[in-house]
């Protein structure tokens, strides 16, 4: 039965994602399960049921006004020679979260060598005639960041066409990423809640040990380390998003591995649901240093937590 629905599947693939076409699929699943169920029964091999199943039951131009989707195919017929899309195999696919792989820890090293290349002027200014080793050590820190994040761009040049071009991907591969991305679940909640926590009470050595080297040296190690797990959880759930919203999101190839996902209004709205955590970051860690206040500004996250809900009530888009 499961070449049956993965037939079906590609059969479906590039049909609009519309009640009418859901329930035509559902019932063309239906009848050929049936048919399946007969033959077996008949004493009829697994494999010869399943070709008689496919061959039977046609393809959709044969099927399309018993189905009632006369309209709908020769509209996708029409998108699709409008829209030329490039078919990313499985194995491409297993490359490119790899890269990822790859390029996210780069990236969050990186991010951290940036936060906390300021705790070696800080902690050298405390001996004399050693400010030039702590200049140097920001310096090189900063180097090996742009190194980093500019190595982790340049090795990622073939992945381009990703977003450069229509592309589509098939139902195992989707299941396949899909199950990735569950398979890091437990890792991802573990990062964003260390992550958070981290930068929430990077003040509590200062507060505790009223400042000092060590104490500063310690805050910003702490919010390098908290924003490190943020970023590098945050780059690996957006190449699962990347590769899951490949198939055009109006039609049933769309729904591949984002059934759990919030559908967004448009791509201006998905930008900002994407952008946002990271954003509300860089404010708290803006308003906490300018300000000094990091026993008050904890009150951001509670804040942006609740506008966050209702941004993504505002944006998603009802199902039909």
């Amino acid at each position: 039965m499961e070449t049956i629905k993965n037939y079906l599947e590609a059969m479906f693939a590039n049909m609009p994602n519309t009640p009418e076409v859901r329930r035509a699929k559902d019932e063309l699943f239906q009848m050929m399960e049936d048919k399946y169920n007969e033959l077996i029964a008949e004493g009829v091999s697994e494999n010869t049921a399943v070709g008689t199943v496919i061959s039977e039951f046609g393809n959709l131009d044969e099927l399309a006004e018993t189905l009632g989707l006369e309209k709908e195919v020769e509209q996708t017929k029409t998108r699709e020679q409008n829209i030329n899309r490039r078919f990313v195999t499985f194995d491409e696919v297993k490359r490119f979260l790899s890269y990822r792989v790859r390029c996210a820890w780069m990236r969050a090293i990186g991010v951290l060598l940036c936060i906390t290349c300021v705790v070696y002027p800080i902690f050298f200014a405390e001996f004399e005639q050693a400010h030039s080793y702590g200049l140097a050590g920001m310096f090189i820190s900063i180097g090996i960041a742009v190194g980093l994040f500019v190595f982790s761009s340049v090795s990622g040049s073939e992945w381009g066409f990703l977003a450069r071009t229509n592309c589509a991907i098939d139902i195992s591969t989707a299941e396949y990423v899909r199950n990735e991305r569950r398979r890091f679940a437990a890792v991802n909640a573990l990062c964003k809640t260390v992550g958070v926590v981290m930068v929430v009470i990077s003040w509590l050595p200062n507060a505790i040990a009223y400042g000092g080297v060590f104490t500063t040296v310690l805050m910003f190690a702490m919010i390098g380390i908290g924003v490190m797990l943020l970023v590098f959880s945050a780059l690996i759930n957006s190449s699962y998003d990347i590769i899951l919203k490949l198939n055009d999101a109006e039609t049933i190839g769309g729904t591949y591995g984002n059934e759990n996902n919030a559908h967004y209004i448009n791509r201006t709205a998905a930008g900002i649901m994407e952008v946002y955590w990271p954003t509300i970051v860089c404010i708290y860690l803006s308003v906490s240093f300018l300000t000094g206040a990091w026993h008050i500004t904890w009150i951001i996250w509670p804040i942006a937590a609740v506008m966050g809900h209702i941004l993504k009530i505002a944006f998603t888009r009802e199902e039909y």
